[in-house]
């Protein structure tokens, strides 16, 4: 069994989790790199616009999760995990809007709507109860949701429909991340210091990449 990741003090600093807080502003810092990169992009798209705020949002999340919900919990309290977790709820939600708002030439009216309609009333139930819980299991929970039930089906039919590239890479992202939570949840460590956490964080930066390849290389939808 790996110990327990021990902290670090430079400058008399403690640090608790140093790697997987590591791992979580450089996943932010690409996040961000990406939201800029698009932005000047400029690419035309509902379903282009939502993946780039999704960036700029998930790029939050993982920043706060690894300084507030990580390295720095003990002085500020479990009660600062939320802030991370907040963002990405949020995060998930973008992503589910956009592959709607890609699907959408494919899809009737009355049923695109409903998803939209759907989306906003999954978000603001998953925030109230997480807010009262403050329980992570429904981050997870929504995350299972928004990743398989919207994102890999909207996008699944896009790219069986269309053989859009950027849909499969999305769906290919998807399936990393998959595997990130699978570890993540069964605490699969190699060592020390790069244990589950650390092993999860970086394939979600590989699956953030593949979301931005993904991103650049859809078909415009609309």
């Amino acid at each position: 069994m790996v110990k327990p990741q021990p902290s670090l003090y430079p400058f008399g600093i403690r640090i608790d989790e140093p790697i997987g807080m590591l791992t979580d502003v450089i996943v932010a810092l690409f996040c961000l790199y990406f939201f800029y990169d698009l932005n000047k992009r400029k690419i035309p798209g509902r379903a282009q616009l939502y993946l780039q705020y999704y960036f700029l949002v998930m790029g939050l999340a993982t920043f706060l999760g690894g300084v507030t919900g990580h390295g720095f919990l003990y002085a500020l309290g479990f009660g600062w995990k939320l802030p991370g977790w907040t963002f990405g709820i949020i995060s998930v939600a973008l992503l589910e809007r956009s592959a709607i708002a890609h699907a959408r030439p494919l899809l009737k009216t009355p049923f695109r709507k409903f998803f939209l309609a759907l989306n906003l009333v999954e978000l603001s139930a998953v925030l109230m109860i997480t807010m009262n819980t403050l329980s992570f299991k429904w981050v997870g929970y929504h995350s299972v949701y928004g990743l398989f039930a919207i994102v890999t089906t909207f996008h699944g039919y896009t790219y069986y429909r269309t053989r859009d590239q950027g849909s499969l890479l999305i769906l290919g992202a998807v399936v990393v991340t998959s595997i990130a939570s699978i570890i993540f949840m069964y605490k699969l460590s190699i060592d020390t210091w790069f244990n589950s956490l650390d092993i999860s964080h970086t394939l979600l930066g590989m699956a953030a990449f593949m979301m931005y390849l993904g991103a650049i290389s859809l078909h415009k939808s609309e």
